[in-house]
């Protein structure tokens, strides 16, 4: 047992903890607690340090380095020590060391087999054949395991895989050559995290390996949406600038190796001033969105649709060329036109090939833009019907 400031740094140091990792408290106290951490530990370190002030405890399995030199695999649990206002002050570190076979906390502290069944999610020890020698957690989804049910299955069984040139498996082969791996794999319609890691003996000898799972299936969904919002049109639907421009250049990319053309259309809605003015800013946004909704039914799949700025959107073509585009653009065209919702509207389009007009975004927008102006140039004059 040991405790640490929210800098990392070790304030106190149990008799435990020097049986643990060979330290005597005087040269512990006021090191780094990095100093026990292998480079690949320190990131889940890290998150628990910046995150402590709104965290309770955790529990995580993996490795930490022994005075001699050696490495440890531990079962470690991480609590925020708070003050009488419930402020964080600390934090407070139980560890001990994981045996394949049995194992328990030292006299002073919580039996391990009690709290390790507490884990949310699975942590498994194997040996050198890959047969399950322990388990323990409160499971993963879809399933239900009493105790020590999967002792002596096969790894491969438990996971639903059997290349041992592929992921999950080669990464237990891995860790019984020392390696550590953190990956994640679809499962069951799931996604865990898992992380896979060598089984040491006493001696140090790798007679295993040790798994840990954990269901990231709604953490996942969360991240996708985040990414999603981040890269698209909360009014539109349509991607940003931030994602049409990165598509745009890998586009460019693309297409330069494979020596084909693709096709831009630039898509200025008229008159969108004057519906705001008219009609309020709830008709204009209105009217953003039918133009969207048009786009998304005349693009292919493979196509890109973006809100490119205020009132401008912009097609990425995919495998096109300029009379492709055109086509698409009539339609487009024609299709506002025979809308009956009020108010009408109409858009301006300039078209941009690659390669024709130049071999970077830059010199196709810049095409496809000034085509655009002349277009809205020349129907300077077009006007829309008001309720």
């Amino acid at each position: 047992m040991l405790t640490v400031s929210h800098q990392g740094a070790i304030e106190t140091w149990s008799a435990g903890a020097e049986r643990l990792y060979g330290y005597a408290e005087e040269e512990m106290i006021g090191q780094s607690l990095r100093r026990l951490l292998p480079v690949y530990e320190s990131p889940q370190l890290d998150s628990f340090l910046s995150a402590s002030n709104g965290q309770g405890d955790r529990v995580e399995v993996g490795e930490r380095l022994h005075k001699n030199g050696s490495r440890v695999l531990v079962a470690v649990r991480r609590s925020v020590i708070r003050g009488e206002r419930g402020e964080a002050e600390g934090i407070l570190e139980m560890a001990q060391a994981l045996n394949p076979h049995e194992a328990f906390w030292s006299p002073e502290e919580a039996p391990l087999s009690l709290l390790m069944n507490q884990v949310p999610g699975l942590l498994w020890t194997t040996d050198s054949k890959l047969r399950i020698s322990a388990h323990w957690g409160m499971g993963l989804p879809i399933t239900k395991i009493r105790p020590r049910a999967l002792v002596g299955r096969d790894v491969r069984e438990l996971l639903g895989a059997a290349d041992p040139h592929a992921t999950p498996i080669i990464e237990h082969y891995s860790a019984l050559q020392g390696e550590v791996s953190h990956f994640e794999y679809a499962w069951r319609g799931a996604v865990l995290e898992i992380r896979v890691g060598p089984l040491r003996s006493s001696s140090g000898q790798v007679i295993g390996c040790l798994g840990a799972a954990v269901d990231v299936t709604d953490r996942k969904k969360s991240e996708e949406r985040a990414l999603y919002q981040a890269r698209h049109d909360g009014l539109t639907g349509l991607a940003n600038y931030r994602e049409f421009m990165d598509q745009f250049e890998a586009e460019v990319r693309r297409a330069d190796r494979g020596h084909h053309s693709f096709t831009l259309l630039l898509l200025d809605l008229d008159q969108l001033k004057r519906i705001n003015d008219l009609q309020g800013h709830l008709a204009g946004n209105r009217a953003l969105r039918r133009l969207a909704a048009v786009m998304k039914e005349h693009c292919r799949a493979t196509d890109l649709a973006a809100r490119y700025g205020g009132d401008e959107f912009a097609l990425l073509m995919i495998d096109s060329d300029r009379g492709m585009a055109e086509h698409v653009a009539q339609r487009i065209e024609q299709h506002l036109h025979s809308d009956h919702e009020k108010p009408q509207l109409s858009v301006s389009i300039g078209i941009g090939v690659y390669p024709d007009d130049g071999r970077s975004p830059a010199e196709i927008i810049e095409a496809a833009d000034q085509r655009l102006y002349h277009r809205k140039k020349n129907s300077s004059e077009r006007s829309f019907s008001a309720p």
